[in-house]
């Protein structure tokens, strides 16, 4: 049934979206998100395409997407959308720029191979850098954004101005909030019932929602709230992204090794790890030795200690979500597809203490587990704690997994995609 609706209601986004900061001045709060002043892609082709980079602190992904406009009178249709990825992130080339920007490069020759010839100059294409090139200095982050917009202005794609940048952490939850009620059909109709999103990113995590009690606006710090009209209807959402709260900068936290100067030479250990281990992990460019501990003890009571530390009082508390239904993707999915919570093509329904229950199994049994990586006891025993303890979810509420909605990637950059399309004036 959502399938059958998809091309409507990609229509009526191209028609009516719009956005507005609640607590701004009321302008639309994409105008500088993608610069209005390029050339319009010509209405009169058949198929026209978007190119959107999402550069993750973990890989960079690219995503084509395809629409069809059948004659000058219809409205374009979502066709379809081509997905891949590399690893790692452009975070890690923080020393070598060039290195990163042709990880880039890599993954732009698929579009080329993907667009025809006659429209590469009516394609547009954008990167957006999240939580992994913010943790890193401005120096560096420029330098690799720098690099990558000389591969795409020798690229034969249409490049705006401002085609590489860093995004805002509070836009990324907006964005992949539409991406999934936009494709699940909530945002159509009279009854809209709409679901909120958990992005688990490496180095940040989003919460975004629709509140539906007014208590909930009251209590929420102003700068959670944005307001934005789809559809003739006014939303105004509950979105926030905590920088820090990654899984592998959780995994730093735990450690003790977030923000600390100098790594060269320190063993940093944890009772989420098992006991003898002692190696090597390289995340934003810094290499970290890390172990278990090999004298105290092991297992999943010492290590919710440790994970505890890292969110307690940390994060917002909206007591509206406890009985709110939501989809969670990322490292949420990527965790329970490793522990065989859910199937890796199907994804699946879990309740939230179903987290906590294999973080037991696998913390208090990691001698089962040491062909799988040496973090999944801590990986799991944060999510566990992040869903419970940071924001506060009950045991029993009901988390959707998923990876695709109608064969689309559930990502922010589906909804990033029609913002560029109607700042190049594909708007009707």
């Amino acid at each position: 049934m959502a399938s059958s609706i998809l091309p409507f209601l990609l229509a009526l986004a191209f028609s009516s979206l719009s956005f507005v900061l609640s607590h701004s001045n009321k302008e639309m709060w994409f105008q500088d998100f993608f610069p209005p002043n390029v050339c319009p892609i010509d209405a009169k082709a058949n198929t026209f395409y978007g190119i959107m980079f999402d550069a993750g602190s973990t890989g960079t992904r690219i995503h084509i997407y395809t629409f069809v406009q059948k004659s000058p009178e219809n409205l374009p249709e979502l066709e379809g959308e081509i997905f891949e990825s590399v690893k790692p992130g452009l975070s890690a080339y923080a020393d070598q720029p060039e290195k990163g920007a042709e990880t880039v490069k890599r993954l732009l020759d698929m579009a080329i191979d993907a667009v025809p010839p006659h429209l590469w100059k009516k394609t547009p294409v954008v990167l957006k850098a999240t939580a992994g090139l913010r943790l890193l200095s401005e120096e560096k982050a420029q330098a690799l954004l720098l690099e990558v917009r000389e591969v795409f202005q020798e690229s034969p794609f249409l490049v705006p101005e401002d085609s590489v940048s860093i995004m805002d952490g509070s836009y990324e939850g907006v964005l992949a909030w539409i991406t999934v009620n936009f494709l699940t059909g909530q945002l159509s109709g009279q009854n809209q019932h709409t679901v909120g999103t958990l992005d688990l990113g490496g180095a940040s995590t989003q919460i975004t929602f629709l509140p539906r009690f007014e208590e909930t606006l009251k209590e929420t710090p102003g700068d959670f709230l944005t307001s934005f009209e789809m559809f003739n209807s006014t939303y105004k959402l509950y979105t926030h992204s905590y920088l820090g709260f990654g899984l592998k900068a959780a995994r730093l936290a735990t450690l003790g090794a977030l923000n600390v100067e100098a790594v060269d030479g320190q063993m940093f250990r944890s009772s989420c790890l098992p006991k003898q281990l002692e190696a090597e992990w390289h995340f934003g460019g810094v290499k970290y030795r890390y172990g278990g501990n090999k004298e105290g003890e092991t297992g999943f009571k010492p290590c919710y200690l440790e994970v505890l530390k890292v969110v307690k009082g940390k994060l917002h508390q909206p007591d509206e979500i406890r009985g709110s239904s939501f989809y969670a993707f990322s490292y949420y999915y990527d965790r329970a597809v490793d522990t065989n919570l859910i199937d890796y093509e199907e994804g699946g329904v879990l309740e939230v203490k179903d987290f906590e229950r294999k973080a037991k199994e696998v913390c208090d049994n990691m001698e089962r587990y040491n062909s799988a990586s040496p973090f999944l006891c801590m990986d799991l025993t944060y999510i566990a704690a992040l869903l419970k303890e940071g924001f506060g979810f009950r045991d029993n509420t009901l988390l959707q997994l998923t990876k695709k909605v109608n064969n689309i990637e559930t990502s922010w950059t589906l909804g990033a995609t029609f913002h560029l399309l109607q700042s190049l004036g594909i708007t009707y």
